[in-house]
This record gives C-alpha cells, structure tokens and sequence, in this order.
C-alpha cells in the first residue's frame, strides 16, 4: 500500500497545508498559516491506512457525510484505522487553526513492533479486522514533539529527516502504556492558569508590532513571570520571544506570498524598525532572504 493512493484537495485558492513528508510507509501534513481563510479539505483515503489527526490550536470538524460530523477539540487528538472500507470525509477549520496529520500503513506499523518483540493492542485477536476511532488528550510530550515540526530551522533534506524522525517519536508515546501525569508542569493543571495563558498569546499575537516584556505580559493577565514562562512552554512548545518570531515571521511569508507589498512594507507591518532587521530575522530564519523567497514563488 502507498502513500500515493492519499488524496488531499482544498477548495480555497491558497493552500492551507503543506506535505512535510512521504514516503511509500508513512506520510505528513502541517496546516500553513492561512491568513483570513477558512479552510475545507477533502480527503480520500484506501481502508487499512493508519490515521492520527492532531488539534494544536483551534478545533477541527470532520465531517464524515451530510448525516454526521464530529468536533475534534483544540489540545485532542484522533487515532483512526478502518480496514473494512475506503474513507471519504472533509475536514473543516476556521482561519489560524494549527493542525497536523500522520498517516502510516498497518504493514509499516506492524513492522516496528515486530521488530521490537512487542504486538500492536489494536491488532490482538479479533480487534485486526475492526475499524478504530479513538479520541485522546494531547500529552505534554506529544505537544512539545509536534510543536518542533512548526519552530525546526534546517535544509529541506535535513527536514524531510528530522519530520520522519518525529512521525516515529508521536507513535512510540501513543503506544506507550505509562502514564506521563507527573511528568506534566503541574501549573496547567488550573484551568484558570491555561486559560491566562492562552490570553497571553493572544495578546501577544495582537500586539506583535509593539510586544508587552514578559514581566508586562504576565501583569496583564494575572499571573507570575514563573508561571507564564513554564507554562507557556507546556502549552505552545516554545519560549514567549520564540513563539512570537516563529508568528513574525509565518505571518511575513503568508504577506509576501500575496505579491502585493515590498519588502520594506513587510517589515514595517511587522513591527521591525527597519527593513535590514526584518531581512536578517527573515533570513536567520529560512536561509534565504525575503527578495529570493518571492523570486521562486
């Protein structure tokens, strides 16, 4: 069975997503930062494949046929394997939704726990020829590992690596039967301290042309400096300054992509104080300036 034989398509002019991965065995997708679109995509899938779907920021909503749809809700995670037939179903997400995708065949998958001595819980007895949907909640480590998938500076070949590298670390902490509840930063644990946090990141995105310090940031919505750090690195995978480059500089590839500003423009709806800093956050970033990014567009 081939990745070839999964269909991906969009009915919005701007693609929505990236394939980050495939080969013959497994396969990644990433949402892209869609700017003002929402996005619907139609997927067809052979029976047998291997799907996880993963809602980091915003929910999904698949929608299985006009008589039933499903939310998939922001910090959850879809496990689906039907061997008994083909799928066809839409995925639906509002704009700045963050998701990602992986797909593997049951063969390539058996073969790992083969290989280990270990047999898959799903595949035991008469469980091998029935279709599985399962709803988990997004662990810390799980977080952190696909967060790396969005913030990884390297070659395209290098990246094509380090994505498969990530798409097996997902599988092994799904399969693993520990629990990893002391291993959470206990902050979160308050709902009250996720919800400030997440209103720190939305403030920072609000403001990025003219950032609150973390000491400011931390004032605003009612929290110490401890917390917000630790716990915005729980959350989102990535420093408070991290996360906000990360946002810069998606958001300049999603404007440049448009063709209608120069770069000068960019940068100064950016919130950089000059276009040369903008060009070396940019390069620094992508290793390439914005000039050459939009030349292979």
């Amino acid at each position: 069975m081939s990745m070839s034989n999964i269909v991906y398509t969009e009915n919005t002019a701007k693609r929505g997503f990236e394939q980050r991965f495939a080969n013959n065995g497994m396969s990644l997708f990433l949402s892209r930062d869609n700017g003002e679109i929402n996005s619907e995509i139609q997927l067809s899938l052979p029976l047998g494949i291997i799907q996880f779907y993963f809602a980091l920021e915003g929910p999904l909503n698949f929608h299985f046929g006009p008589q039933y749809s499903k939310q998939l809700s922001e910090g959850h995670y879809y496990f689906m394997y039907n061997p008994q037939k083909e799928l066809d179903f839409k995925i639906k997400t509002d704009k700045g939704v963050r998701w990602v995708a992986m797909y593997t065949t049951i063969e390539e998958l058996h073969g790992l726990f083969v290989n280990s001595g270990s047999q898959l819980p799903f595949l035991k007895g008469d469980n091998a020829n029935m279709p599985l949907y399962d709803e988990k909640e997004l662990s810390s480590q799980v977080k952190w590992t696909l967060e790396s998938l969005f913030t990884a500076d390297l070659s395209p070949q290098s990246l094509k690596i380090f994505s498969r590298g990530k798409i097996l670390e997902v599988i092994a902490l799904h399969f693993d039967q520990r629990s990893e509840a002391n291993a959470a930063c206990p902050f979160l644990r308050d709902e009250s301290v996720r919800l400030k946090i997440k209103q720190a990141k939305q403030e920072l995105v609000n403001r990025m042309t003219a950032p609150p310090s973390i000491a400011q940031l931390a004032l605003e919505v009612g929290i110490s400096e401890y917390k917000l750090k630790s716990g915005f690195k729980e959350m989102y995978g990535n420093t408070v300054g991290g996360y906000l480059l990360n946002y810069k500089m998606n958001s300049a590839k999603t404007i440049l992509d448009q063709g209608r500003k120069q770069v000068s423009e960019v940068a100064y709806e950016l919130g950089y104080g000059s276009a040369s800093h903008f060009i070396s956050a940019f390069k620094k970033k992508y290793g390439i300036t914005p000039k050459k990014y939009v030349q292979q567009l």
